[in-house]
Parts: C-alpha cells; sequence; structure tokens
C-alpha cells in the first residue's frame, strides 16, 4: 500500500487534482489517498468549490507519492517559504513527486527540478518556465518522466500522467483497465502534445 499525499492550496485547479485522483482512487487496494494543506481548513478552489484537508503540513506526515495540482494559486504560493520548506521535505522522503501544470513552477521554485527534464501548462509557459532557470524545461511534451519526478501539461494532461504512473508502479494492464473503467481515452505518447504549437511552443 501506498500513500499519496494530494497538495491543495488556495486557488487549486479542481481537474488538475482530482482527475489524477479519479484514477489512483480505482486502486484502493494498492494506493490510499490523502489531502494535505498548511493547515485543516477547508481550502477554496480556483473554481470555487473548497475542500477539507485529511492532514495539516504540520502533522507530520509521510508520503510515498506526492501530488501537486497548478492552479491560479500557485502564483502565491511560489513566495510561501512554509510552503517551499515543507515541499522540499516531502519530496525528498517521497518515493515519487508528481505536478500537474502549473504545479511544476512550484516544483521548480523549490529548487527540486535543477538539472532535470519537466514541462508544464502551454499556455501559462514563461511564466512557470521563469521560476526554474536550471530546469531543462521540454516545451513539446503532454508528460515527462525524469524519476522521482513527474511532470505534465495543462488540466487534462494530469489524467494521462498519472495513468503513465500508474502503469510504472503496477503494469500497463492494471493502467489501461483504471482508463477503461474511467471510460477515458488514454494518450500514451507523452510527446504527442498539440498544446504546445497551439501556444507557439
Amino acid at each position: 500500500m501506498r500513500t499519496i499525499g494530494a497538495v491543495i492550496f488556495p486557488g487549486f485547479e479542481l481537474l488538475d487534482l482530482f482527475g489524477p485522483l479519479e484514477m489512483f482512487g480505482m486502486l484502493r487496494e494498492q494506493l490510499s489517498i490523502r489531502l494535505v494543506a498548511e493547515s485543516r481548513e477547508a481550502v477554496p478552489s480556483a473554481q470555487g468549490p473548497r475542500s477539507l484537508p485529511d492532514e495539516a503540513f504540520t502533522d507530520g506526515g509521510s508520503y510515498d507519492i506526492l501530488l501537486i495540482p497548478g492552479g491560479r494559486g500557485t502564483r502565491k504560493e511560489v513566495d510561501n517559504p512554509f510552503f517551499m520548506d515543507w515541499l522540499r521535505t516531502a519530496s525528498q522522503d517521497a518515493e515519487i513527486t508528481a505536478s500537474v501544470c502549473t504545479g511544476s513552477a512550484l516544483l521548480a521554485r523549490a529548487g527540486l527540478l535543477d538539472g532535470r527534464q519537466a514541462t508544464t501548462n502551454k499556455l501559462a509557459w514563461q511564466w512557470a518556465t521563469s521560476h526554474g532557470p536550471k530546469v531543462n524545461w521540454q516545451p513539446r511534451a503532454r508528460w515527462v518522466v525524469d524519476s522521482p519526478f513527474y511532470t505534465s501539461s495543462g488540466v487534462s494532461a494530469g489524467i494521462d500522467m498519472s495513468l503513465a504512473l500508474i502503469a510504472a508502479i503496477t503494469d500497463e494492464t492494471t493502467a489501461d483497465e483504471v482508463a477503461r473503467w474511467a471510460e477515458y481515452q488514454r494518450h500514451r505518447d507523452p510527446g504527442d502534445d498539440p498544446f504546445a504549437e497551439a501556444a507557439g511552443l
């Protein structure tokens, strides 16, 4: 059983978080999901609905897999030293750290992606990549794996990344079954990124 620490902060993107969690949540005998935030207060998403954390950063939880969503709230959290310090420690303790959309800007700002390949939301490319001058940013990628980090492009790309992660920790058959249960048409090629071209990258 692996524990997923799904991080939430004010202004997180709903699908960034709950798209991957829908996939992970279908493997309940193998993956346990915990929502983690700076405090135990309900956290508003970028779209409005609030989520109640299971744990606070100060509770000292340990997670095998960290999931970091993006969203408008990342613009504030990149300048939150408490968040950055916790993220560094939690990521170092985790087996895998995964980000969706501009969540990679948080990892980059924390210095966790230095010298690694990564990607991010193509429509927020300039802002997100500015927080990681030492990162080998990949402009044409739906998701990128540079173990132990998984980073994905915008919003729905996180679902494909999570299926790739599931395949890595279980097998391809299991990932295909999860996609089928969700009636989701899985993208298998991480380099198939039409949104990069649409964004002029």
